[in-house]
């Protein structure tokens, strides 16, 4: 088994928020352009799998009120 190289580092809670700080500045954000575009393909591709979800429980229904029929 491959032995683990861990180590503690000191300084607890205010340590943590420095790197957390440190590595937020190497975060590349989106563009205000970017944002938008991205918010619209997700409201845009929600929508359209809502209506697959509408579509395939429209069959179902009916399908299930046909056998209920049946019986």
């Amino acid at each position: 088994m491959a032995s683990q190289n861990t180590t503690v580092q000191k300084g607890g809670i205010t340590s943590f928020f420095r790197g957390v700080k440190q590595e937020m500045k190497k975060v590349q954000w989106p563009t205000k352009q970017e944002l938008v575009r991205y918010t619209i393909i997700v409201f845009i591709t929600v929508i359209f799998i809502s209506f697959i979800i509408m579509a395939v429980d429209f069959v179902f229904m009916e399908i299930f009120k046909l056998f209920s029929k049946l019986v």
